[in-house]
């Protein structure tokens, strides 16, 4: 695989860097691993892999983006998408929105995540409300959230390891 500067070396996970690389090289190149590790029926099989997904995903961001992660019963990802987008410190998200997306992609089960552009991932009151909300209408329609992640540069809190779920 050739990736501009990057040429896969031909053993497992190695690659070859040629000549000077830039940092928009570098987070190029982690979004394509990205991409293709976490393809539709990849398993998530730790909460390290999502975050590592997650991570590149979102750190950068200069707005707030609320994203899913949609599930099947074995937790293989059936697609990931930004549902809602807001401005610098928030972004209104909907329950019912979420339910609607969730039933569409037939998900068993979902990880909520978002980011915080002032790069602290620590999870406000409002962001432990919606956690709550989503769980209980999601719980109805007998889609477990399995988690809430806060991306805050690089850094992510885990609400579930929070005691929020």
């Amino acid at each position: 695989m050739s990736a501009g500067p990057f040429r896969y070396s031909g053993q497992k996970g190695v690659y070859e860097v040629e000549g000077r690389v830039s940092e928009a090289d570098i987070m190029a190149m982690a979004e394509r691993l990205v991409k293709r590790r976490f393809r539709r029926g990849q398993r998530l099989t730790s909460p390290q892999e999502a975050k590592a997904y997650l991570s590149v995903k979102l750190a950068t961001l200069e707005h707030e983006q609320f994203c899913v992660l949609f599930l099947d019963t074995r937790h293989r990802l059936l697609a990931f998408e930004t549902l809602f987008r807001g401005t610098i410190d928030g972004a209104t998200v909907h329950p019912r929105e979420v339910v609607k997306r969730a039933l569409g992609h037939n998900a068993a089960a979902l990880i909520a995540v978002h980011n915080h552009p002032s790069g602290d991932p620590s999870p406000s009151q409002s962001d432990r409300q919606i956690t709550t909300r989503l769980r209980e209408a999601l719980a109805l329609v007998e889609i477990r959230l399995l988690d809430h992640l806060v991306v805050g540069g690089t850094e992510m809190v885990s609400l579930a390891e929070w005691g929020c779920l």
